[in-house]
């Protein structure tokens, strides 16, 4: 088959989706513009979301369940798209996440919350039951986020482990989360992870204003064969993006970042200010 593009399920929900669309049409050998014609969608339209470049609807996933035969089943593509929508974790960031169990160097960028790698379980937990206060997740995905977190945690505890650069706004310090026995603690923590020698932390202090390079969270990584890969999130999805000519700009501007940012010593000497404030 000509141009196939192979789909990685555990890439995130909407790619699990796709790869289950294009099983069951394959099943019953019928070619994209064959299931299209059957849907009353065009065949870029079915290509699409086969692929993850498109997030299914619920219309669409109803007229898939017609076309082969599953709208009296329990195991739905309805049902797919049900928790595609309410999943605990954002799309494409699976996908990372693989690469950064494998990464060599690990460098981040955060606005307005400890990034994940160093937070807490508590503040973690904080997070979590805010979201489910607002009705984003339910209870079980957010216990499903916090264990994902102490996974990936977890992971960098290994033979070789990552040099880890965190590169983290002022305000990340004093957005407070979970009250101040959970600020306080978790203030303690970046003064003791940035004592490891495998870790740096800088932070990029309000007086930079616009020589800040990003304005939303940036994740670089360099692979054990040095190639580097990003991954960067809106509101509503992440994208992992290995092509280096698009790559390395933003790895030239990770390092402008780093050069504006202050140095680790003004970094802890910061924090500790800002722990002051905390009973």
């Amino acid at each position: 088959m000509v141009n196939r593009r192979e789909l990685d399920p555990e890439a995130g929900p909407a790619a699990a989706f796709g790869a289950r669309m294009r099983r069951l049409r394959e099943e019953q050998r019928w070619t994209q513009e064959e299931l299209a014609e059957k849907l009353g969608y065009s065949s870029q339209h079915v290509s699409a979301v086969e692929t993850a470049r498109k997030p299914p609807t619920l219309r669409f996933s109803r007229k898939l369940d017609q076309v082969f035969g599953l709208a009296s089943s329990t195991d739905t593509l309805e049902r797919d798209w049900r928790q595609l929508r309410h999943s605990a974790l954002l799309e494409g960031f699976p996908e990372y996440v693989k690469y950064e169990g494998q990464a060599a160097e690990i460098r981040l960028f955060q606005i307005g919350l400890i990034p994940g790698l160093l937070q807490t379980p508590e503040y973690a937990r904080a997070v979590a039951e805010g979201d489910v206060r607002r009705g984003a997740i339910t209870p079980e995905q957010a216990d499903e986020r916090v264990a994902f977190l102490a996974n990936r945690q977890a992971a960098l505890v290994r033979p070789r482990s990552p040099m880890v650069l965190v590169v983290m706004d002022e305000s990340c310090l004093h957005h407070t989360v979970g009250g101040t026995a959970v600020m306080d603690h978790q203030l303690q923590r970046l003064v003791e992870v940035a004592s490891l020698p495998n870790w740096v932390i800088h932070v990029s202090p309000f007086g930079i204003g616009a020589r800040r390079s990003f304005d939303l969270p940036m994740y670089l990584l360099t692979m054990p064969d040095l190639s580097v890969v990003a991954y960067a999130e809106s509101q509503l999805r992440g994208h992992v993006e290995r092509e280096t000519a698009a790559v390395l700009p933003l790895l030239t501007a990770y390092h402008q970042l780093q050069a504006e940012a202050l140095p680790q010593a003004a970094s802890v000497a910061m924090i500790h200010e800002v722990r002051k404030g905390t009973p």
